[in-house]
């Protein structure tokens, strides 16, 4: 390969905000990146996992019009490039493929003497999860995911198809790998047929979701893979909110001697180029043909060198503090949720607790204030610093704010019917879920339910009452975080010299739903503290209740929490999506049968627990 001498590419990692389901306005923005990344003198452009289709695209991947759409987007769009001068540079693209036939099959099936390379492969056909390289207004090669994730958030084996061919591709006679996401997740699997095969870089095209110190996981798991492999690998990550997921980008390029080359920012779309020296001879051999489950093939697009360039330092940004992460998070996936959906606005109750302010402070920094709207609604139990601490933070945000008193209509409920206990405590939660729905329906806005995940986990939100809405900012996030990411914003404004956007009696106060005289949450729970820790090992980790007390978890306090929590699965099957930043989120990332005899607490403790 032109006599063993180095040689040089400049690569791009276009981390962009795809929309599911819009073909051609994710087209557009692979042409809009490109020619970005053209002006830059970028060589290879490589896009995220699926991004003409966006992802997930769930169940649409089943439908044979969209994934036959998705086949013409991507032909268009490689004839599209080269209209637009871009020919010359090459894309490597996400997308949905459809081959012909029925589907799936194994992922350890090994292709057969029928499996020709670029075959149909009609005996496994059906959805694909692909990427292509495109170039010179061609599709020159595509890939097929090998491994399909099945787990978590994730359904892919319910989907895809599984690939079992590796196409390596020289371009300025640097050879390049293509992988997709998981691929990069499994030991032995793709990138250790590539560095059995010999190729010079790795392109993987991803949609990893966000969840809280993730980022802690990729760069060892990229050296990993990149040691494997004997190659540069490149990890290019999508940015974005899709429903309950948020993507926070930080695309990633490793050497093969495991150092970073290049970090990108999280939650901002960014083009991270990044310049490469490739040593050709440190690949002693290159070969193709069938390689374990896989068979490698070749292709030829340019043996020539790119013209030699002057190398440009890279950019390594590090990652963000803890608090800042979720913040970024949590509005972004708010933002995209209303912006994608075409919602011009949203609607709150304003309580003048710490959870209606946090999410009134969340929704003004995704929005702007004048697309948010606060609603007060004292009842008769509400105290006087709840009106005025509501105000307070309407005022800081400058929100639209509105007050609603809701203690004559929920006299006029008790003059039909006779409520006591819960009954009638959680009957004025549903007078303020009815009057801010019917805010919504009539101003055309979107109602934002404001529980948190320690409300949500052992059902202290009511149903119709506090948990309506159509999407709940902080589902996800557990009580002691709230008050973690509610000072940091605060700090985080002082240090701007900005006026801070929670109020500090927000903070303060102990938390009550005030639906009773006095009450606070401390009557009725554990504290906070102790309600979160059992959360985190039972929820996240799904630990039994012998793993729960080895970890040293009050006895009594857990066969509470635990009974809470099982109790009130139907109550979070009805509930509004909200976006994910934990190991497990409630929703799609745990699903659990709401008619279930199974406990995990014995007999005798509950009953102690009860006493």
């Amino acid at each position: 390969m032109n006599d063993q001498q180095p040689v040089q590419l400049r690569v791009g990692l276009a981390q962009v905000d795809t929309t599911v389901g819009d073909l051609s306005g994710n087209a557009d923005l692979v042409r809009t990146w490109t020619a970005k990344a053209a002006e830059d003198g970028v060589h290879l452009v490589v896009f995220p996992e699926m991004t003409l289709t966006g992802y997930p695209a769930e169940d649409l991947v089943l439908r044979e019009s969209f994934a036959h759409a998705s086949e013409h987007a991507l032909v268009d769009l490689a004839t599209r490039l080269a209209d637009d001068g871009l020919g010359e540079v090459a894309v490597v693209v996400g997308y949905l493929a459809h081959t012909e036939g029925s589907g799936p099959a194994p992922v350890d099936q090994p292709p057969t003497d029928d499996d020709r390379p670029g075959d149909a492969n009609p005996r496994r056909g059906a959805p694909r999860n692909a990427a292509a390289l495109l170039y010179g207004g061609e599709v020159v090669a595509r890939y097929y995911k090998r491994h399909l994730p099945n787990y978590g958030v994730f359904d892919e084996a319910r989907y895809f198809v599984p690939g079992t061919e590796m196409p390596i591709v020289r371009l300025h006679g640097v050879d390049v790998a293509l992988t997709v996401c998981e691929d990069l997740w499994v030991e032995g699997g793709p990138c250790g047929v590539i560095g059995q095969a010999g190729a010079d870089v790795v392109v993987s095209p991803n949609a990893s979701p966000y969840e809280r110190a993730k980022d802690d996981l990729r760069l060892p798991l990229v050296r990993r893979r990149a040691e494997e492999a004997r190659a540069t690998v490149v990890y290019c990550n999508q940015v974005g909110g899709q429903d309950e997921l948020v993507f926070d980008g930080d695309s990633l390029v490793v050497n093969a001697a495991g150092e970073l080359l290049a970090r990108a920012p999280q939650f901002v779309e960014h083009l991270l180029t990044v310049d490469l020296t490739i040593d050709p001879s440190s690949v002693p051999e290159r070969t193709d043909g069938r390689i374990g489950p896989m068979t490698v093939t070749r292709h030829l697009l340019s043996e020539e060198p790119a013209p030699a360039f002057e190398p440009r330092p890279s950019t390594i940004v590090a990652p963000l503090d803890d608090c800042e992460e979720v913040w970024r998070a949590l509005v972004l996936g708010l933002r995209d949720f209303i912006d994608k959906n075409g919602i011009p606005s949203v609607v709150l109750g304003l309580s003048g607790g710490i959870d209606s302010a946090l999410v009134a402070a969340l929704a003004v920094d995704a929005l702007g204030a004048d697309r948010v709207y606060g609603v007060g609604l004292p009842s008769k139990w509400s105290r006087a610093h709840s009106l005025s601490d509501a105000e307070d933070s309407a005022e800081r945000l400058g929100l639209h704010y509105s007050v609603v008193p809701i203690a004559p209509m929920v006299e006029a409920y008790e003059k039909s019917v006779e409520l006591s206990g819960t009954a009638a405590e959680n009957l004025q939660a549903r007078v303020r879920g009815t009057l801010l729905m019917g805010l919504s329906n009539q101003h055309g806005h979107l109602l934002l339910a404001t529980s948190n995940k320690s409300e949500v986990a052992v059902g202290y939100s009511t149903l119709y009452g506090d948990a309506a809405g159509g999407f709940a900012p902080i589902k996800d996030v557990p009580k002691t975080l709230v008050w973690a990411i509610a000072r940091w914003r605060n700090e985080e404004a002082r240090r701007h010299g900005g006026t801070e956007p929670i109020p500090q009696n927000s903070i303060d106060k102990p938390p009550s739903a005030e639906l009773a005289p006095g009450q606070q949450d401390s009557d009725s729970l554990p504290s906070y503290e102790e309600l979160d820790a059992v959360i985190a090992d039972y929820v996240d980790r799904d630990l039994g209740m012998a793993q729960l007390l080895e970890r040293g978890h009050d006895p009594e306090v857990v066969a509470k929490v635990l009974r809470l929590v099982d109790m009130a699965e139907f109550k979070r099957r009805q509930s509004a999506p909200g976006t994910k930043i934990s190991l497990k989120a409630f929703g799609r990332d745990r699903r659990l049968p709401i008619t279930n005899r199974w406990r995990e607490t014995p007999p005798t403790v509950l009953e102690g627990a009860a006493q």
